[in-house]
């Protein structure tokens, strides 16, 4: 990046500041390019970008106003079409379509969006709707909210909620919505490309996740962080890893140690077409990017570097949760 006033050296930096959306002040981490010979402030369409997403996710969590892949989500899993789930709701199909595209609805009808979540209220708004639907269509809703009822057990449910916790996108898991199948994927990748062992997976998945969240204001994997005496590390990893691997996601061998036994994760073979499909391409270049960074260090080496990390530094010592606004303070991953 050069300086478009003098086409010298700019600097990157970051300050509180606060900006209106929809009439509401919200104070965010404003992102502004520096010119070192004039002093002058700049932004490009990145930073711009960077800047309102900030505003954005403030505004949707204040208000409950569900996430746009959280809106994908609630419809998906009841099977259904863009046109299908608009008419359930008693939204217009290109309305419905542009806040599947990020467009941001207004607070009644985000609350809606994801109320509509849970199958039982969804079956109340297929019932107020029923007389605006085709008596063939409206069956074939009603069929399909009954799949979602069924689709998974007490135990299921009961043990997704244990390992990735009921949360709605926030600051402290990067305004993402956990999901098993894409922390399985991510996973996957990683034990691919760089057959980590425990340890080391936790800081390349902090890598990953904090790293895509100062670059875009958003997480990939939903999953909370807290800093412990060997780096940061995803919650309940243990158990998410187990589930993982129990899944078919990787598979786990065991290596031993003078003193113990060390878990490596292994994945024979990937699908790059899936990947490409699976990720959005940002996520997929930071995937790539912390492979690339990480490939070629110890487990001790890779411990290292994430203890010079902000995120770690200010939170080991009470453990705590780390939130991800402590991305836009990493420095071992652009």
């Amino acid at each position: 990046m050069k300086s478009p006033f003098t086409n010298g050296e700019v600097r990157t930096e970051r300050k509180s500041r606060s900006l209106y959306y929809r009439k509401e002040s919200f104070t965010i981490v404003y992102h502004v390019y520096v010119c070192e010979d004039t002093g002058e402030e700049f932004t490009t369409d990145e930073l711009d970008a960077l800047n309102i997403r900030q505003v954005h996710h403030k505004y949707r969590e204040k208000y409950g106003i569900p996430f746009q892949d959280e809106i994908r989500q609630i419809r998906e899993q009841y099977g259904l079409s863009a046109a299908k789930m608009s008419e359930v709701l008693g939204l217009g199909v290109n309305v419905y379509r542009q806040y599947e595209a990020g467009e941001m609805p207004s607070v009644a009808t985000g609350r809606l969006i994801r109320l509509a979540g849970d199958p039982a209220e969804f079956e109340k708004l297929l019932e107020l709707n029923k007389n605006a639907l085709e008596e063939q269509d409206y069956l074939k809703i009603k069929k399909k909210v009954a799949q979602a009822n069924s689709g998974e057990s007490i135990v299921e449910g009961l043990l997704k909620h244990w390992l990735l916790g009921n949360h709605y996108p926030s600051i402290q898991n990067g305004y993402r919505m956990p999901d098993l199948a894409r922390i399985g994927n991510m996973i996957r990748y990683f034990a691919y490309h760089v057959s980590p062992f425990t340890t080391a997976l936790n800081k390349l998945m902090f890598y990953a996740d904090f790293g895509h969240f100062k670059k875009y204001g958003t997480a990939i994997s939903g999953l909370r962080y807290k800093a412990i005496q060997h780096g940061p590390v995803p919650e309940n990893y243990g158990g998410i890893y187990n589930q993982v691997a129990n899944e078919g996601y990787v598979s786990v061998e065991e290596i031993p140690f003078e003193n113990f036994v060390g878990d490596r994760f292994i994945a024979s073979t990937i699908d790059p077409e899936f990947f490409e499909s699976f990720f959005s391409p940002s996520e997929l270049e930071m995937l790539q990017n912390v492979v690339q960074r990480f490939k070629d260090k110890t487990t001790k080496q890779i411990v290292h570097i994430s203890h010079e990390e902000p995120a770690w530094k200010d939170n080991v010592d009470d453990h705590q949760r780390i939130s991800f606004e402590y991305g836009f303070e990493l420095r071992n991953i652009d």
